[in-house]
């Protein structure tokens, strides 16, 4: 366990001295290119966090082209300005066009911030969205099942008697008879009238 502490101690040290030089020469380069004051020092946030917000795009697994093109050009923007530093530049005659890169880069640096995130969201995140955003679509009730019908008991003289008017009928008409002429012929309810007919 100690030396696990230890060693996420040393990489947490090495990081914040790393952090801290490279924020002094960003801030020295903006300074010598004529950006005075609080400006100079905004100079090496916005480096930093145009790096921060391309290394959680590359994190996230969507879109990683816009993340690496803005990983990129946001790290040349620090390591030039540690190179810079280091001797090879006079930082009392900084040359034109470093001084037009250093004024240009809060218009990159917006640019890049801004479509980093607000880039639009890849074709999984979009049927993520609308299956997360969708309504849920309610079961349809389950139907109660129709009640059986009791069982009509019928007389067999009951049934012999229909069979005679059932042919009366059709001697008469030249139809079969249906059931609501049988049960009005009979007298009896629509049930027992049922019950008969399918005897017939």
């Amino acid at each position: 366990m100690r030396a696990q502490l230890a060693r996420v101690d040393a990489v947490l040290v090495q990081a914040v001295i790393a952090a801290a030089l490279s924020f002094a020469h960003l801030h020295d380069i903006a300074a010598a290119a004529g950006q005075d004051g609080w400006k100079a020092w905004a100079y090496p946030v916005s480096v930093d966090l145009l790096l921060v917000a391309a290394w959680r795009r590359l994190r996230t697994g969507d879109a990683k082209a816009a993340g690496w093109c803005w990983f990129v050009i946001a790290l040349t923007a620090s390591l030039g300005a540690n190179v810079a530093t280091a001797g090879l530049l006079d930082m009392n005659h900084v040359p034109a066009w470093l001084r037009i890169l250093v004024a240009g880069w809060p218009a990159v640096a917006f640019l890049g911030g801004t479509l980093l995130a607000h880039s639009t969201p890849t074709a999984t995140e979009h049927a993520v969205d609308q299956e997360d955003d969708a309504e849920p679509v309610p079961e349809p009730p389950i139907a109660d099942p129709a009640p059986a019908l009791p069982a009509v008991s019928v007389p067999a003289a009951l049934v012999e008697h229909a069979r005679k008017v059932a042919t009366e009928h059709q001697t008469r008409t030249g139809a079969v008879i249906d059931t609501p002429t049988l049960r009005a012929r009979l007298g009896v309810p629509a049930p027992m009238a049922e019950a008969i007919a399918a005897q017939l």
